[in-house]
């Protein structure tokens, strides 16, 4: 099965072998000697919003934080 990488660096997954994960919307990517390698994964909205807090280097403080300065009406 082939796969095109598009202008905007997106890959479509060929619908016969999307078939055998139903429902998967995120993927685990990786490298692993040369290859990439995408593992399934069931993400709930929250282990989603938690994976970009940590991405973008935001901590619970952080957040914390925030919020404070949100509520403070500054």
């Amino acid at each position: 099965m082939l796969a095109k990488l598009t202008s905007k660096n997106q890959l479509t997954l060929p619908k016969a072998l999307m078939s055998l994960f139903p429902g998967t919307q995120y993927f685990e990517v990786a490298e692993e000697g040369g290859k990439i390698v995408l593992t399934p994964l069931n993400l709930q909205r929250g282990d989603a919003v938690r994976a970009k807090l940590t991405e973008l280097g935001i901590e619970a403080k952080d957040v914390r934080d925030a919020i404070r300065w949100a509520r403070s009406g500054k």
